[in-house]
């Protein structure tokens, strides 16, 4: 969203907001989902997307990190990189990002104290940072229908884990509602109902037959699909 657009100031008293909180991002790679067991892969891409465009919309910042990307991972997801405006990943070697002295600096630059927390697997990636970063007096709010593991059992444990070293669990969509609070606040309205339309299913077909049946409203215009043309690769 412009930074010019009206956005009242929202009151803590434990919850998020856009202004108190930072979004960590880690090894969103295709090496990294083809592990995952536990949760629809293309739903785990989904809700990273609708997170990431959230953050985007209120200018919250973003700390995106990959991990042997070379070696191993491949490149993080080119929709994840489209929706926050394709950022260079900070690259690392450790599994465990905490341990990296660029990924804590670009942390520590946002000067937020809560951190919301989505990552590849469950049980290491996102699970040995946080409770770090926990021990580091940060707050860690874990976007669990962003992540996910090797199996039901290893993403239930990580989560089981991290909330008993005191991370709070939250999804992709109660933290943009939770950053959005109250329907009035017109700056953002729109934009947050254009993720809701493209990513949460069927609240936002419920979305689309409210404003077209009850309202009145023109339907949602989507770009038409354009065939790309032969790449000539084999």
């Amino acid at each position: 969203m412009s930074k010019t657009a009206a956005r009242p100031d929202l009151s803590e008293k434990g919850l998020l907001t856009p202004g108190n909180c930072v979004v960590a991002m880690i090894d969103l790679q295709p090496q990294m989902l083809f592990g995952v067991a536990n949760f629809d892969r293309q739903a785990v891409i989904n809700n990273n997307v609708a997170l990431a465009k959230a953050a985007r919309v209120f200018d919250v910042p973003v700390v995106l990190s990959s991990v042997e990307t070379k070696t191993f991972s491949g490149n993080t997801w080119p929709q994840v990189l489209a929706a926050l405006g394709n950022p260079a990943p900070i690259e690392r070697s450790s599994m465990n990002s905490w341990d990296d002295p660029n990924f804590v600096a670009a942390v520590q630059r946002s000067g937020r104290k809560k951190i919301v927390l989505a990552g590849l697997w469950t049980e290491t990636c996102v699970a040995l940072p946080t409770i770090q970063m926990i021990h580091d007096r940060y707050e860690v709010y874990v976007v669990e229908d962003c992540c996910g593991d090797v199996s039901q059992l290893s993403h239930d444990n990580a989560m089981k884990r991290v909330i008993q070293a005191g991370a709070r669990p939250v999804t992709a969509l109660s933290v943009m509602l939770e950053w959005q609070r109250d329907w009035a606040h017109k700056g953002t309205y729109d934009a947050v109902m254009d993720i809701v339309k493209a990513h949460c299913g069927a609240y936002g077909i419920g979305v689309e037959y409210a404003y077209t049946m009850v309202h009145g409203a023109a339907p949602t215009q989507v770009p038409e699909y354009v065939v790309p043309q032969a790449s000539g690769h084999e």
